[in-house]
């Protein structure tokens, strides 16, 4: 049982209706007064659900999200303002901000449900499930609490610009509070950036600027399987492309835009 003093296991505290506290597992991998984006990523998903809950109407799922990330999240209380910017109720946006600057936009697409099971076709294959395979070190090239919450595991030895992994963690998103699967799988996917490093972060900086996803299908389970490859371009930008899986098999696409400079 946690103590007062001790950190809870989770990567964030509810402080009222829309501020959180960032718990020390939510500490970055650039700097360790900033967020890892990865974690604040699904807290963004948790907010838009309980912003939908209860909403009427047709069964839809959230199938496209955009984070924009405006400035530098710091390890610091948040607070998250949802709103809908669609009549039909369609897509949402939700804004973060701390000290009140806004740091995240996020804009989510819902689409509607409909039975396409006899359609359905063209994805990749699944992935080597991770039971079978070893943990990876991860913390071993990155610091920051959130880096060494994560279970890590890949299919072969990760090289420069290609990596296949499962991630998955011990640790609640919130405090007490019961996430979504999406929303505990979204808190997981920047990590991918970092799976597949191109040089070493000791002597460049490469942060991602945004994160995409687009979902065929609603992801399941405890594990987020990232197969990623990474590419830098000639004049300071680079791309992380991802496809995303399950342990049933693909569920969607990834991809993070760089800016790629040495390390000062």
């Amino acid at each position: 049982m946690n103590t007062s003093t001790a950190t809870p296991d989770s990567y964030y505290e509810r402080i009222d209706e829309h501020r959180y506290k960032p718990t020390p597992h939510a500490g970055g991998a650039w700097s360790a007064d900033e967020q890892h984006f990865s974690p604040l990523g699904g807290l963004i998903v948790h907010a838009l659900d309980r912003h939908l809950a209860g909403r009427a109407g047709a069964a839809m799922s959230l199938s496209r999200i955009s984070f924009d990330i405006l400035g530098r999240p710091a390890l610091d209380e948040c607070e998250i303002r949802v709103e809908t910017l669609r009549p039909g109720r369609t897509i949402d946006e939700a804004t973060v901000f701390i000290a009140g600057r806004s740091v995240t936009r996020a804009r989510a697409w819902l689409l509607a449900d409909v039975d396409t099971e006899a359609v359905a076709a063209g994805a990749a294959d699944p992935l080597t499930p991770p039971r079978d395979l070893a943990p990876w070190p991860m913390a071993a090239q990155w610091p920051g609490g959130y880096i060494a919450s994560l279970d890590v595991r890949p299919l072969a030895p990760p090289r420069p610009g290609r990596t296949t992994a499962w991630v998955s963690t011990g640790l609640d998103l919130v405090a007490g509070e019961a996430a979504s699967p999406l929303a505990s799988y979204v808190a997981l996917v920047d990590t991918a950036n970092g799976i597949a490093v191109r040089q070493s972060p000791a002597e460049w900086m490469f942060p991602n600027v945004d994160l995409t996803l687009h979902l065929h299908r609603a992801p399941r389970g405890r594990w987020t399987g990232l197969d990623t490859t990474v590419v830098f371009g000639p004049t300071g930008q680079g791309i992380t492309s991802t496809v995303l899986h399950d342990l049933d098999g693909p569920v969607g696409h990834a991809q993070q835009m760089l800016t790629v400079r040495p390390q000062p």
